[in-house]
């Protein structure tokens, strides 16, 4: 057996740090799309040459370069256009740099994998820890050619990132290749360069703190009217006063529409986004702000009244409500969804799945416990050879975005949220866990008993059920042989209570049914007498 992997301690999960709410620009006329579309093109230019400027830095680039750059971008549209560009450019290069460095770790991941299988002899058997040697002699030989083309695309990266050099799309690397793919992508040429025009367009702009309504540059007033500060070639389109251009729609926010007002009416910096939704044909208005971070509770406070574990899988989340001492309590709860059909749809899903779960846990005053997952390395083919359907299912997880999720809908219910390691949950708490709680109305699943095992890990108890019994005798002379339960809690384990009377199960003297019967006993010189017995000599003839 392997050695077992240092578990790390559970830990309470930050809350959001951003607001971002959306709506929808109705109402709008044709000549207020059309200001639109020339802004965005406008500025969408701007922005790609400044991206490249800042790709062509590298790691040279520091703030004297920020500023010249800024400088060039100004006369051909105004001092704050021109700084929500630069900073929109830098962000890029910041997150294809977070990116090139996840995709050298895969590299990494699948380099390992392929070296240590090909170390192994051909068709040896693996363990659930580490793959097996490759099946036949000529998927060895492919592994090993694959291995030399991965290497070099690591020493490719390698060289990138020492020189700071990375690969962006403006729009998106994979419409991009739609472009060569129109049949599959099912697209036209005249509908892939509608997307691709709207993808690149500019309309973004930076709150500034103490301006009029928090910002200059896209200003929206408490009563919803949105108007536009033109960049200087666009400033014979302006329908109002100082370069600007008012649109004809009202915009309302449904959600944190109250939270928004507020900022508004102080002056607080407010960003705001307009962009263009090619499939549905709408114009969609977001705005954003960042909060102070949320003031958490200390971790001994969270588990106080104990919790709720929670493991997620495929097609739901299965939790388990756990008492302060890791004792399930009541029965399993199952939260449904379906990741199938569009994105808008799965998005949907999730989150419906989330807010039943939180009301759950809001209803109880519990906290949730979860896992701290990653399946960066376990989504190479390299680790699960052809294990496709696995591959998929592990890939097809909404991992990010249900974690992401789930603590910014915990923050604002006042939920805290509990981070474990998930090494060995499912398999401890198949294990220890899923044929106990097991009875003839309720069948536990591995799903279920995982989420046992981490909330007993958020809880800080072991997850097996009880410790080895004491080594001097088997009473308590070392401590409580339990470890489901405090010490001083009730139903617990414990001595067991002193009853007057024998201490066998049998009746006591001149106690029973056939107590005054002589011949039931075995007494010396009674019929019941127990004698010496033998074997009567065989004839040896009839």
């Amino acid at each position: 057996m392997g050695q077992l992997r240092e578990v790390a301690a559970p830990f309470e999960v930050p809350g959001p740090t951003g607001v971002a709410i959306r709506t929808s620009l109705k109402g709008l006329t044709g000549p207020d799309e059309r200001v639109l579309r020339l802004v965005g093109g406008l500025l969408g230019s701007l922005a790609s040459r400044d991206l490249k400027a800042r790709c062509a830095a590298g790691l040279d680039h520091d703030s004297h370069r920020w500023a010249q750059r800024k400088r060039v971008l100004t006369p051909d549209s105004s001092s704050r256009w021109a700084g929500s560009m630069t900073k929109a450019s830098h962000d890029q290069w910041a997150l294809a740099r977070r990116g090139q460095l996840a995709y050298i770790q895969s590299l990494q991941a699948a380099i390992g994998v392929i070296v240590s299988r090909l170390s192994l002899p051909v068709g040896s058997r693996g363990s659930k820890g580490a793959p097996g040697g490759y099946r036949s002699r000529s998927e060895w030989f492919a592994k090993s050619r694959r291995l030399r083309l991965l290497e070099d695309r690591l020493e490719r990266e390698r060289a990138d990132r020492a020189a700071g050099r990375v690969r962006v799309v403006r729009g998106g690397r994979k419409l991009l290749r739609n472009r060569h793919n129109l049949e599959a992508a099912r697209l036209t040429e005249t509908q892939w360069r509608v997307r691709w025009e709207a993808e690149r367009w500019f309309l973004q702009a930076d709150g500034e703190s103490g301006k009029r309504y928090g910002n200059e540059t896209i200003r929206i007033t408490p009563d919803g009217e949105v108007s536009i500060r033109l960049p200087a070639p666009l400033a014979a389109l302006a329908n109002a006063s100082h370069g600007r251009y008012v649109l004809a729609c009202r915009v309302r926010f449904g959600h944190r529409g109250e939270q928004w007002a507020d900022r508004v009416a102080a002056n607080r910096a407010v960003a705001y986004r307009i962009h263009y939704d090619v499939d549905r044909g709408r114009w969609y208005l977001t705005a954003s702000w960042q909060t102070p971070p949320v003031k958490t509770v200390p971790l001994e406070a969270a588990r106080a009244g104990g919790l709720v574990g929670v493991d997620m899988n495929a097609d739901h989340l299965a939790a388990w409500r756990l008492d302060a001492h890791g004792n399930p309590v009541g029965n399993p709860r199952r939260f449904d969804y379906d990741l199938t059909g569009s994105a808008p749809h799965r998005d949907a899903q999730v989150r419906h799945a989330l807010i039943r779960l939180l009301h759950w846990a809001r209803r109880h005053h519990l906290a949730i416990a979860i896992e701290d997952l990653d399946f960066q390395a376990e989504t190479t083919r390299e680790k699960h050879g052809r294990r496709k359907r696995f591959r998929k299912l592990i890939s097809g997880m909404p991992v990010s975005r249900l974690r992401s999720r789930l603590v910014s809908m915990a923050a604002e219910l006042g939920i805290t949220v509990v981070a474990v390691d998930p090494a060995y949950t499912s398999r401890w708490g198949a294990q220890h866990w899923q044929k106990p709680l097991t009875t003839k109305t309720r069948k536990t699943t591995r799903h279920d008993s995982a989420a046992v095992a981490i909330g007993r890990r958020a809880l800080g108890c072991p997850i097996r059920r009880r410790t080895q019994p004491p080594p001097q005798h088997r009473s308590d002379a070392v401590g409580h042989r339990s470890v489901q339960a405090a010490s001083g809690a009730p139903g617990c384990e414990e001595s067991r209570p002193r009853i007057p009377g024998p201490r066998t199960r049998s009746s006591g003297a001149g106690c029973g049914a056939k107590a005054g019967d002589q011949c039931a006993h075995n007494r010396s010189g009674h019929t019941a007498e127990h004698e010496s017995w033998h074997q009567d000599s065989l004839p040896l003839s009839p």
